[in-house]
């Protein structure tokens, strides 16, 4: 009984085999990578959603007044990220996973609020003259296309607390 090994061309075909499932698998999880920071964007737009209806038990239905976004965490002006605190678990919810600019870091959120909301009671709202429909009033967004490689638009939040992934922002059609 003789004792034999691979042939050298039979390492090579086996590492070829190993190089194109590298190849295929690599690119695959990096998507499926994305695709999870963006999961956890919209579930990050769902909390603070859940912290605004915290907040309304104490105002009254009523939607805070807030800048759209800050440029610094040194502006002393009412922002997601301070007035929504005290109803979320943390601070950190406010930043994106897919935020690798430091916005987050900078301006203390990485989201952006509807300013065109501020003061309204829920259930009378109009986003100018176009919808009184909570279900399409934008209230909080990526403040960019974090996840641009899972789609081409921003997380959005609406009013009435559902979540929409990537959409597409358009202001005007010809």
């Amino acid at each position: 009984m003789t004792q034999q090994g691979l042939t050298m061309l039979e390492i090579l075909v086996v590492m070829a085999i190993l190089a194109v499932l590298a190849g295929i698998l690599i690119p695959t999880m990096e998507r499926v990578k994305l695709a999870a920071r963006s999961n956890q964007c919209v579930a990050k737009l769902r909390e603070i959603g859940i912290g605004l209806s915290n907040y309304f038990v104490d105002h009254g239905t009523t939607f805070p007044t807030m800048v759209a976004a800050r440029e610094s965490k040194e502006d002393d002006v009412p922002a997601i990220d301070t007035v929504l605190l005290p109803y979320v678990k943390d601070e950190f919810l406010f930043q994106c996973p897919g935020d690798h600019e430091g916005i987050f870091q900078k301006t203390g959120s990485s989201y952006l609020w509807n300013s065109l909301i501020n003061g309204q009671k829920m259930g009378n709202m109009n986003l100018l003259g176009l919808t009184e429909m909570e279900s399409g009033i934008p209230t909080v967004s990526d403040k960019e296309n974090f996840h641009k490689h899972v789609g081409d638009g921003v997380n959005i939040l609406y009013a009435d607390g559902h979540v929409t992934r990537n959409l597409q922002l358009t202001v005007g059609r010809n």
